[in-house]
Order: C-alpha cells, then sequence, then structure tokens
C-alpha cells in the first residue's frame, strides 16, 4: 500500500470559545482523492482550517509526510508539501492572471509546475493571463485558485468546495482537472457539498456529522451507501 501522506488522530479545534472538531480520525495515502462529506457545519472546512492551523487552537495529531505539524504555523506546515485552496479563493484583484500565478513562493527542493504545464491544463487561464483579477468569471478564479496552488510544488492538496455555484460546463472541466492531478501522482483532499461532482472522482469517502467522522467507505460501496448517504446529505 502507498505511504500515508496524511494521518490525523484525536484532531480537536475550537474558535474561541466554541468547540468544533471533536477528535476527528481519518488517513490519506500517496496518490489518493478522498472526499468530506456533510451538510453545512458538520466541521468540513474547519477540518481543512486545522490541518493548516488556521483555527483559534488545536490538539491532537497532524502527521504531514510522518512530520507532526500540530505545533507548527500555517508557514511551516505548508513547507511540508500542503497546498491549501479555500472556498474564498483569495485572488488578488489589483495583479493579472499570470502575476497570481508568479506570486507563491516554491517550496524547498519541490519542482512547481512550470506556467506551460499549468496552461496546458488551464487553456482558459492562457487566454486570460493579462486579465486583472477582479475581470475573471467565478469559474476562471476558481482555476487560477487551483492553479496557483499547483506552482509551490505542493503534492498534498486540500480543496475546499472548489465547485460551488459554478456553471456544470466549469464543474465538469475542474473534475477532468482532478482526474489529471491524480494521473501526475498528487494527493487530494476534497471538502465537497456537491456528491455528484465528487462521486467518480474520490477513491474513499469520509462522512462528517457535528465535528467528527461518522462514516467511511470506498467508491466501490457507493450503491450499498445510499441509504445513508439520504440520512447524512439528502442526496
Amino acid at each position: 500500500m502507498a505511504r500515508e501522506m496524511l494521518k490525523i488522530a484525536n484532531l480537536q479545534a475550537w474558535y474561541g470559545e466554541s468547540h468544533i472538531l471533536h477528535g476527528v480520525e481519518f488517513a490519506v495515502h500517496e496518490g489518493e482523492v478522498v472526499t468530506l462529506l456533510g451538510r453545512n457545519g458538520a466541521g468540513r472546512t474547519t477540518t481543512l482550517r486545522a490541518i493548516m492551523g488556521l483555527v483559534g487552537s488545536r490538539t491532537g495529531s497532524v502527521l504531514i509526510n510522518g512530520v507532526e505539524a500540530v505545533g507548527l504555523a500555517p508557514h511551516r506546515i505548508a513547507r511540508l508539501g500542503l497546498g491549501y485552496c479555500p472556498e474564498e479563493r483569495g485572488i488578488f484583484a489589483a495583479l493579472s492572471t499570470e502575476e497570481n500565478l508568479l506570486l507563491p513562493p516554491r517550496l524547498k527542493g519541490a519542482g512547481g509546475m512550470q506556467l506551460e504545464e499549468i496552461y496546458d491544463i488551464f487553456p482558459n487561464l492562457l487566454e486570460r493571463a493579462a486579465s486583472p483579477g477582479t475581470r475573471l468569471s467565478g469559474g476562471e478564479q476558481q482555476m487560477l485558485a487551483v492553479a496557483r496552488v499547483l506552482r509551490t510544488g505542493a503534492r498534498l492538496l486540500l480543496l475546499d468546495e472548489i465547485s460551488e455555484g459554478l456553471a456544470p460546463v466549469i464543474v465538469q472541466k475542474l473534475g477532468e482537472v482532478i482526474r489529471t492531478l491524480r494521473q501526475k501522482g498528487f494527493t487530494v483532499v476534497l471538502v465537497e457539498q456537491n456528491f455528484r461532482f465528487a462521486a467518480p472522482l474520490a477513491d474513499r469517502f469520509y462522512v462528517m456529522e457535528h465535528g467528527k467522522i461518522v462514516k467511511q467507505f470506498a467508491r466501490s460501496e457507493l450503491a450499498s451507501q445510499a441509504g445513508l448517504l439520504q440520512e447524512f446529505l439528502g442526496v
């Protein structure tokens, strides 16, 4: 079996006095696409933010490539080879598409994707290379947010609701991108509300409810889990 890129044990997280995560545990192996499913408020986005050290406080264990990250600052966690694409995208409006792509620093010793590779995966971004961030459509901004992470050399990607609010043709393109990244050996953790988008992409699924993992299953078990998915997700 492939090595564990990410292993989380008894992860607890707080925003101020609010206790959000209650002992989250899961693992992701190299080259896998894993999806965290659940309703809004289940703790999925907080799980990604807790992995990156972007919550008020956290306890437990977050092993990234075997290195304990719970005591590290977010910029040091990123240097372990983690790329985080938040739901809000964070595009710099005053910069062009290409300037946004050139902005992130490369991880030491990591070969981030060259612009030519990125434009091959995202031809829309090549067409919009000189356009300022404010002129990009929502779908183009989402592509740019994902592409920017690939420039850093990160091999473990945390992608938060990348299909949300986008036109079906853009969602389809993002699905193709994730398949391409898997073929290139990337490891991906998806947080998704859009189950129909995530279902054909993920190797395994973790269902969250009230800040914990309540169920896990493989893609081969999807049909047998229809009742559970209806109960927890309403799909």
